[in-house]
């Protein structure tokens, strides 16, 4: 897309086996709200001319800053009861990135994978060193007490209580993400998530991952994805559409439907979703629901939240 054109920005709350009738209206409404606010402020930065980097960090943050999502307030809980957060940034232009893990402190994850990305020689930060660095750069911090929610502290308690010995049995990967195209032709993804109720060992999934969960190159295509973390890691989910984009010429829809099959056919579900320079938009998903949104500066925008929204 030539400079000065138009901007796209698409985002996700997450995708899982959220349907209609296991959903409660206020539940329905608040997802809604958050991906329409999340949109609005993505949207702002874009149509004022800023750079993408801008749009899906102010976005992501608004979704982090939302109980409705697994992302900031309202993440799940570790199996020792801890709100645990990962994140990644992505330039296309440069391709320069910024990741944290295991994070307990800071209160928009997205924004200190940003400073990771820019104030540091790294590329991924983890637990105690990365909140270290987050104090150290005066981002917002924020107590345990605020990620955590009474319902994600159920949720964690009746795992438990099942004797459960593998986490997230409902499938419900609330992670947030967000892909953009500002006017200038650059793109940009970012990604933030709780993880998994009752992970252990330190467990780090994919949105974390350059490559696996969130990924963004001019050349081809910016993603961030949601879903079963370990497949998207193993099959290098982000990358791979990128790479089909780049290298192969798909268009955006095809290049993720397949590799979202490929997902699937390793035991995993979840979704994407992608932009590119063409200004093209496009989402994939292998479960019930994907919370998404996009809109463009032709006018166009959409919030959805299940299958048949399509």
């Amino acid at each position: 897309m030539a400079p000065g054109v138009g901007w796209t920005l698409v985002i996700h709350g997450g995708a899982g086996m959220m349907t209609r009738d296991r959903i409660a209206a206020e539940v329905d409404s608040g997802a809604r709200s958050g991906l329409a606010a999340a949109l609005d402020a993505g949207s702002a930065i874009l149509s004022a001319g800023g750079s993408a980097m801008d749009a899906v960090e102010a976005a992501v943050r608004v979704l982090e800053d939302d109980p409705h999502f697994n992302a900031g307030r309202g993440a799940a809980l570790s199996h020792e009861g801890v709100a645990e957060l990962d994140a990644a940034i992505m330039d296309g232009s440069s391709r320069a990135a910024g990741a944290v893990a295991g994070v307990t402190a800071t209160r928009n994850p997205v924004s200190l994978a940003r400073a990771v990305m820019e104030e540091s020689r790294h590329v991924l930060l983890g637990g105690e060193g990365a909140d270290l660095f987050s104090r150290e750069h005066g981002l917002e911090q924020a107590a345990q007490d605020w990620f955590i929610l009474p319902e994600r502290r159920r949720q964690l308690e009746e795992l438990k209580a099942r004797g459960a010995d593998s986490f997230d049995v409902d499938m419900k990967y609330g992670t947030v993400g967000a892909v953009a195209l500002d006017t200038h032709g650059h793109s940009a993804a970012a990604t933030s998530t709780g993880g998994v109720t009752g992970k252990r060992w330190g467990r780090i999934g994919d949105s974390p991952l350059i490559g696996a969960g969130t990924y963004a190159d001019d050349r081809g295509a910016a993603v961030s994805c949601t879903g079963a973390g370990e497949f998207f890691i193993r099959e290098s989910v982000a990358f791979q559409i990128n790479a089909r984009v780049r290298f192969l010429g798909e268009s955006l829809q095809a290049a993720a439907d397949t590799v979202m099959a490929e997902v699937q056919a390793l035991g995993g579900t979840g979704g994407v979703i992608v932009t590119a320079t063409d200004g093209g938009m496009a989402w994939s998903f292998t479960t019930a629901s994907m919370y998404r949104g996009r809109a463009g500066s032709d006018g166009s925008r959409k919030v959805a939240l299940y299958e048949d929204e399509d």
